[in-house]
């Protein structure tokens, strides 16, 4: 498949009160036409910053990117300047935000706002808007009726919100999606509607997806490759199946086996610390302070990521030496489908 964004070594801090945050760290990254990729890490690890700053919708001097490319169909995003990024947003990149209703205007109707993007980006007549408006609703599952288009958004149930965004995102037929935590705060049957709807959008419509997630199961029932991030930065990458029934970075282990084994609390379990202040971030291996394979270099060293399977690759100096076959063993081997079947209990 060609290459339709790729990201390299992308260094992005803030600034606070309390110094420079050090948000992320060398990410790198890559999605293909047709494509989907799942973001997967910890809250706090960079997924929902990445999105944005592929966009350009992080706020400035607060924010600052210090390093990297953003490369979209060849031509490298950070080089853009605010109008070029405006005309890009929505026409070619689109993003679904965490929270459908702070997405939407509480004061106007639902077909108001989609037609406005229409506008804008295509430079089309308010009838023409229109029907793309309910071509657009009717391809994510809602009636494409005059009822539907002047609703506000409190109108609706928030799977219903959900696809309103999803409408307004591909109004205007860009090729990539990026959707941040598409299932948060909604129950197991409208989670599922939503995930199938991400499919479809990629096979009947051909959109490539960024689809960021906390939830390992949602990676696996929809995801065609997974990246896990963990403190600002990229420590396994590759085709979804892989990295699930053979994962090697102790962290992708030690997030997978906090999924519910059984029916019980007690029974849950939790990665021993807590994520790093990047203000002050660990050395070397920025989750060498929480893991139980840490080698003398770690603390010292940034690892890179090396191939260790067919499009796998993994920063870890402990997986990719000579007992990183450790981590194929059976307490990290986990089938794709149980991670789906979790997915249900960990929404």
């Amino acid at each position: 498949m060609e290459e339709l964004l790729r990201v390299s070594d992308l260094k992005l801090q803030f600034r606070s009160m309390r110094g420079v945050v050090k948000a992320l760290d060398g990410v790198d990254l890559v999605v293909h036409e047709r494509e989907i990729l799942g973001l997967v890490g910890e809250s706090g690890c960079g997924k929902t910053i990445t999105g944005l700053a592929i966009l350009g919708l992080l706020q400035r001097p607060q924010a600052e990117i210090t390093g990297g490319e953003i490369i979209y169909r060849g031509e490298d995003l950070l080089t853009k300047n605010d109008g070029e990024m405006q005309s890009l947003r929505g026409r070619e990149i689109s993003m679904v935000f965490q929270d459908p209703l702070a997405s939407l205007n509480p004061v106007f109707q639902v077909g108001h706002q989609i037609e406005t993007v229409v506008r804008i980006h295509k430079g089309v007549s308010k009838r023409e808007s229109r029907e793309t408006t309910r071509k657009a609703l009717a391809e994510v599952g809602l009636p494409a009726t005059d009822e539907t288009l002047k609703r506000y958004p409190h109108q609706f149930s928030g799977g219903m919100r959900q696809r309103v965004c999803m409408a307004m995102a591909l109004a205007c037929g860009s090729p990539l999606l990026i959707a941040d935590e598409p299932t948060t705060a909604l129950d197991v049957t409208i989670q599922a509607q939503i995930l199938n709807l991400l499919l479809r959008l990629r096979e009947e419509l051909g959109v490539a997806q960024v689809i960021i997630t906390h939830n390992v199961g949602v990676a696996a029932q929809t995801c065609d490759r997974i990246a896990v991030m963990y403190a600002g930065t990229v420590v396994e990458e590759g085709p979804v199946v892989e990295v699930l029934s053979r994962p090697r970075h102790p962290y992708t282990t030690a997030l997978y086996q906090c999924l519910p084994h059984g029916h019980t609390a007690s029974e849950l379990q939790t990665i021993p610390g807590s994520v790093p202040d990047l203000i002050s971030p660990p050395s070397g291996c920025r989750f060498h302070p929480r893991c139980k394979h840490v080698l003398d270099v770690c603390p010292t060293v940034k690892p890179k990521p090396v191939q260790v399977g067919d499009r796998h690759w993994v920063s870890c100096f402990w997986a990719t030496g000579e007992d990183g076959a450790a981590l194929g063993g059976d307490d990290a081997a986990k089938s794709v489908d149980d991670a789906a079947q979790r997915a249900k209990v960990t929404s």
